[in-house]
């Protein structure tokens, strides 16, 4: 089996360890290397703009590391935002195979007006950064898209803001929003998914 490296991008308040039963799952899988990066800081008080810097840095130096062309980056949450500046804005769609997106509110989430930075404003429903985003009409190039979510999340309100257009979208029966990183179902997917034919 032919394999891509992987990049885990986790969500606010986060790090990579969240990802560690995924990773874990991977490396069994035969996925080499799988890298965890951390967004410093995680608390959305920074941009979806300076995230995604920190994320094209990330790849750059995997690419580098053994030599590849392209990546396979699975996001969550916040994370799935900032891949996105990073693929629609930082010409991440030329070094990126695949993207897979675990609960990632991508028309914005109720729960964003809880917090005051740049990063959570920028998560709200029909902010300027996400209808600047999901106006483009062909955001994705040559990037398979995947969205996993689930109808119970109640972190990204509605929970249907994680269908992505022009992506293939699959909801989950997880009824927490931290568990969509951690569930043996979904874990399953994002594996069958890397490995799928194109």
């Amino acid at each position: 089996m032919t394999t891509y490296p992987v990049l885990l991008v986790h969500g606010i308040f986060d790090t990579g360890a969240r990802f560690s039963k995924m990773q874990a799952a991977l490396h069994a899988r035969g996925f080499n290397p799988v890298r965890a990066m951390n967004i410093v800081p995680s608390d959305a008080s920074i941009s979806m703009e300076a995230m995604a810097g920190q994320i094209q840095a990330e790849v750059r130096a995997l690419l580098q590391s053994i030599g590849a062309e392209k990546v396979d980056i699975v996001a969550f949450s916040m994370g799935s935002l900032a891949v996105r500046y990073f693929l629609q804005r930082l010409a991440g769609r030329t070094v990126v195979r695949r993207f897979i997106s675990l609960a990632g509110p991508h028309h914005g989430t109720l729960t964003a007006y809880l917090g005051r930075g740049a990063g959570s404003r920028q998560m709200r429903p029909k902010s300027e950064f996400l209808r600047e985003l999901n106006a483009e009409a062909d955001p994705w190039g040559d990037v398979e898209m995947f969205s996993f979510w689930s109808p119970y999340d109640r972190t990204v309100i509605p929970p249907s803001s994680s269908i992505l257009p022009q992506a293939q979208n699959r909801a989950f029966s997880v009824l927490l929003h931290p568990w969509m990183v951690s569930d043996r179902q979904v874990i399953d997917a994002v594996t069958d998914a890397l490995q799928s034919p194109r």
